[in-house]
């Protein structure tokens, strides 16, 4: 299958693979009529996701009726599902951000509110090679299941939070739902025991509350999570919280919301030394194997991904083409 990048205008065809809850689908269209045109496109393919097919599936249809380049209309979930179904293809992804998070359009820089700006993006942008994170969970009954991941996976209090968070509170006011289960998440007992290995090295115990394997580090409300994080550099970035009181979540608030998120964006940023304490733990690797003692709520990309007792995953290099503006 020809590239986007790599065939003429006249031969490139587009799918939009959307999410119906998430866009206005009238008015998507007219605007996707619009782009493909001025752009010299063929008319683009439409395939609408499902309870049952997040969209994996009509993303593998869209690629086999020669689609070069895939459009993620939706939420994170969707942006997840078409990655993960498109990952080993030529096809480019495109991304028209329509849910709460949007992780992977703001860790790109993209406009996240913009539909005209976003579809000419689209139609006439460049193609840019980011990262992949490929993971194999092992559940409770020692069956794996394998998944692919843009922004991030975790164990521990950010997993807790999502399965803690009211679907309808979500949906009335957004990302501020996570408030109310974060809340909720700290009064609970949150402790991992695990076992874990970085990079095939030998495995070593240890007692955590949260483990987050980052292919990029920004959050919504300019939250700044893994700011060393860079989504096409070959590497994820490995977040340990261990906090055994008060004050060390007073120290790690510190360090993410004042360090990361204040003083790391000044100009003169890498002239200042950041604190280092050991509730917060940064360490960068290529491969990460974990062996629960316990089965514990596992997310990947913002979506709870039920239980896990266990998970390898690895990060592919340059394996996902994203469409970013020109130039």
């Amino acid at each position: 299958m020809p590239s986007a990048s790599g065939s003429s205008s006249a031969a490139r065809r587009a799918a939009v693979v959307y999410n119906p809850i998430k866009i206005d689908v009238g008015a998507v269209r007219a605007a996707v009529a619009t782009a493909e045109r001025e752009a010299g496109w063929q008319t683009t393919l439409w395939f609408e996701t499902s309870k049952e097919d997040a969209g994996q599936e009509v993303t593998k249809k869209a690629l086999e009726q020669g689609a070069d380049m895939i459009i993620a209309a939706g939420g994170d979930g969707t942006v997840r599902a078409v990655a993960e179904a498109m990952h080993d293809s030529e096809a480019s992804l495109a991304l028209l951000p329509s849910g709460t998070g949007n992780l992977l359009a703001r860790n790109l820089k993209l406009t996240l509110e913009d539909l005209d700006n976003s579809l000419h993006t689209a139609f006439s942008g460049d193609d840019r090679a980011i990262d992949l994170g490929l993971i194999d969970i092992r559940r409770e009954d020692d069956s794996v299941t394998k998944h692919v991941y843009v922004v991030m996976a975790g164990l521990g209090i950010d997993a807790r939070m999502l399965a803690n968070t009211d679907a309808d509170l979500k949906k009335r006011v957004g990302w501020l739902a996570y408030a109310k289960a974060l809340v909720t998440t700290l009064l609970e007992k949150n402790s991992l025991n695990f076992r874990y290995s970085f990079d095939g090295k030998p495995a070593r115990s240890m007692r955590a509350n949260t483990i987050i394997i980052g292919n990029c580090g920004a959050l919504p409300a300019n939250i700044l999570l893994l700011p060393d994080a860079a989504i096409d550099d070959g590497l994820f970035d490995v977040l340990l919280l261990r906090p055994e009181s008060v004050l060390g979540w007073l120290k790690i608030l510190y360090k993410v919301f004042w360090e990361n998120g204040v003083i790391r964006r000044l100009p003169f940023a890498d002239k200042l030394k950041g604190t280092e304490n050991e509730e917060l733990r940064y360490v960068k690797v290529k491969s990460v194997t974990v062996k629960l003692r316990d089965a514990e709520d596992i997310e990947i990309d913002g979506d709870g991904f039920g239980k896990a007792v266990g998970f390898r995953t690895r990060v592919k290099p340059g394996g996902l083409t994203v469409r970013v503006p020109k130039g």
